[in-house]
């Protein structure tokens, strides 16, 4: 089994529905051992299976009673951002209830794709769907952007809610949305913080009660880094570099590096804990980059005339030649240096 959807039923019905949303969905089938066929899984308690499998799927359909729905998951939820959606939909397919994570784990979605599915109903009760307003989380997922402020979204949707006006500050235009009466776009120095207001940036900028803070990911970081380096040592010297940059560590868009460190597990595990894609380019590509501060080490080391990996892979990472260098070539402990590039589409504040 490898969907991104669970199905669950206990009733003859509710396990034809399932099948339907298999063929429909792509979703996995779980049923008791006396109705599940060849190809689905079978299981003696819904509880036990739910523990294991919760945070294995992106979203999961309850064919069952909600109560039954709310019992299993209930022991397992984090938060917003980890929580998977799911929805709970009647054996008959009348109904696809949006229980959990609506928005940004996309209940409110799969609901209605289930319903659509079945032939039935979409249940949906955010209160900003159910008055036809923006929601912040689904324009920042649809951005690509990091929220770095969970507990500021219900403040800025009840903002909208009461008809207030919100501030944006999106350099970008990175959020899909129109400024309209609900939204005002505004730019320092006239950003008013006593105001509900959204930011949209690459910059680190610092939080306050009214500030909805949302991550561009547009920093490309270089890394050259000695053999055994850590993960830990290449977080610490990524995050330093950005903190003293001014730059928002939830903004990196790629890790880079020299294309002889592809199994370096340091750096390997450090872009992993990060999130982020992790590319490599050869000795001979990072020469030709247009790097400030070149390693004589280096050099003699690839076998280039001129070299520096963490600035050149930051460099290329971020487009070439017309990428800007934010943040030079810095030493840390004697095994990691670390650089970092912008693509210069993102850089009309740098």
């Amino acid at each position: 089994m490898s969907n991104t959807l669970a199905c669950y039923a206990l009733t003859p019905q509710g396990v034809e529905l399932a099948r339907r949303l298999a063929a429909g969905l792509g979703a996995d089938v779980f049923a008791p051992y006396r109705l599940a066929r060849q190809g689905e899984q079978g299981f003696s308690g819904l509880p036990p299976l739910v523990a294991e499998r919760f945070h294995r799927y992106q979203g999961h359909i309850f064919i069952t009673a909600a109560g039954i729905a709310v019992r299993c998951i209930a022991p397992y939820l984090e938060k917003k951002s980890r929580d998977p959606a799911v929805v709970v939909c009647d054996q008959h397919g009348r109904f696809a209830v949006s229980l959990l994570s609506g928005h940004w784990g996309g209940a409110n979605r799969l609901a209605r794709q289930v319903a659509e599915c079945l032939g039935g109903a979409p249940v949906i009760t955010t209160a900003t769907d159910t008055e036809d307003l923006p929601a912040l989380d689904v324009l920042a997922q649809q951005a690509g952007c990091a929220i770095l402020d969970w507990d500021r979204i219900k403040d800025i949707n009840a903002a909208l809610l009461a008809g207030e006006t919100v501030q944006i500050y999106d350099p970008f235009d990175r959020l899909p949305l129109d400024c309209g009466p609900l939204f005002t776009p505004v730019r320092p120095p006239h950003v008013r913080l006593d105001k509900p207001t959204v930011s949209v940036h690459w910059r680190h900028i610092e939080p306050a009660d009214t500030l909805l803070r949302l991550a561009v990911p547009a920093l490309h970081v270089g890394v050259g880094c000695r053999r055994g380096a850590t993960s830990e040592d290449i977080l610490t010297a990524v995050r330093a570099t950005l903190t003293d940059a001014g730059l928002e560590p939830q903004a990196v868009a790629a890790l880079a590096s020299v294309t002889a460190k592809r199994d370096e597990r340091g750096l390997l595990d450090a872009a992993a804990a990060l999130r982020t894609p992790l590319r490599f380019y050869t000795p001979e590509e990072l020469a030709e980059a247009p790097a400030p501060t070149p390693s004589a080490m280096a050099a003699q080391l690839f076998g280039v005339e001129r070299i520096s990996v963490c600035e050149g892979a930051a460099l290329l990472a971020a487009g070439g030649e017309d990428a800007l260098l934010l943040a030079p070539k810095t030493t840390y402990a004697e095994t990691v240096t670390v650089a970092v590039a912008l693509p210069e589409c993102m850089a009309d504040e740098a």
